[in-house]
């Protein structure tokens, strides 16, 4: 998925829009991907080459079948020290194989359990809300969207002015339009109807009062 310059453009109305009646910020975020996922590619790459030795060990055969191949059918039976290098020759090249495979991020993604994404989005989003929006306002009333396009997660994360009046499950509609729109492949869609699902709950508790300063950027953020 990729944003274009309309895309952007239709969030930043979004975002003013909701604005227009609270003295609460939205901020809009976009990240290609919240991990690299290398430490799993890593742990799958070991688990292949430990597999590859528990094959080994389970089925000597293939040891000597692979020294008979290179050596001839009619050589010695092959040393222990022989085998052993087989084994390893075969470990080695089974991990390299396997970190090869594991190069492209849509196979990491692939082999990543979901809970692992999501605690990783989850601390994408806590970080980039503590560089960018938190105790960026007076009344400490920001609200970061966030959207990690790689994962199709996203993650909705207020300030502590916030927390103190709406209840974290208010958010649970804004999330589910987001979503929903993620997966259907229009993102800018979801982030608007989830910024105006966030306007209307901010409008409630922080409404706009005659002095209010627009103290965050309205524009979506891609990095």
């Amino acid at each position: 998925m990729r944003l274009s310059p309309e895309d952007h453009a239709l969030v930043t109305r979004a975002v003013a829009a909701a604005e227009a009646e609270t003295s609460g910020e939205i901020v809009t975020l976009v990240a290609r991907a919240s991990d690299s996922y290398h430490d799993v590619a890593l742990h799958w790459a070991v688990l292949a080459m430990l597999g590859s030795l528990a094959a080994l060990a389970t089925r000597p055969g293939i040891a000597t079948a692979i020294h008979e191949a290179l050596a001839g059918p009619w050589a010695e039976a092959p040393p222990p020290g022989i085998l052993f290098t087989i084994a390893l020759v075969l470990a080695a090249a089974t991990f390299l194989l396997a970190r090869l495979l594991l190069a492209s991020m849509r196979v990491r993604l692939w082999l990543t359990p979901g809970s692992t994404e999501a605690r990783r989005v989850r601390r994408a989003a806590l970080a980039h809300f503590r560089s960018s929006a938190e105790r960026r306002t007076v009344t400490g009333s920001a609200v970061l969207v966030y959207l990690s396009l790689a994962e199709r997660r996203a993650e909705i994360v207020a300030d502590t002015g916030i927390h103190a009046k709406v209840a974290p499950d208010l958010w649970g509609e804004a999330m589910a339009d987001l979503l929903v729109h993620v997966r259907e492949g229009r993102p800018a869609e979801g982030l608007a109807a989830a910024v105006a699902r966030i306007g209307a709950v901010l409008t409630t508790h922080f409404p706009r009062g005659a002095e209010d300063v627009n103290e965050l950027p309205d524009r979506l953020v891609e990095l």
